[in-house]
């Protein structure tokens, strides 16, 4: 499959957004593509996180992965939380998840990044394969806790 990576720009909010509205339904959230197009309008314009995009010979999105730039206060080195992976059922199976996480490996070398940090549900064996293929570790040091604040 032909496919390039570019980094997200303000006049790809509307290929990510389709792309990050299949995201969301992936793990169970509404169809809402005018919310996904808001989001990922905010997060390109205050430049809030960095989107990679892949997309065939055509335009067509492919996948996306969107991380979140942080710090880590015991390192104090900065991070790059590894939030959003996605790749459309028409495009998996070819290299192309392997190719998007290579491509923020390089991009997190190339700029001082001390950590790659990502979740990922237990079941979501493929995408844990993934990770463990390109060296991620699970951390059994630090537990994850969260709280919803809507309820």
């Amino acid at each position: 499959m032909d496919s390039r990576i570019i980094q997200g720009r303000l006049e790809d909010v509307d290929v990510i957004s389709q792309l990050f509205n299949e995201y969301r339904q992936f793990y169970g959230q509404a169809d809402d593509l005018p919310l996904a197009r808001s989001f990922i309008a905010e997060r390109l314009s205050d430049n809030s996180s960095i989107i990679f995009l892949a997309i065939d010979s055509h335009d067509l999105g492919l996948g996306f992965v969107q991380l979140y730039p942080g710090f880590s206060s015991i390192s104090t080195k900065p991070v790059l939380n590894l939030n959003d992976l996605f790749v459309t059922k028409h495009a998996r199976c070819v290299g192309l998840g392997v190719k998007l996480m290579k491509l923020v490996i390089q991009y997190a070398r190339d700029h001082g990044i001390s950590k790659l940090v990502l979740e990922t549900q237990e079941a979501n064996q493929p995408a844990r394969s993934l990770y463990t293929s390109l060296g991620f570790e699970v951390d059994n040091d630090f537990l994850t806790y969260s709280l919803d604040i809507k309820r």
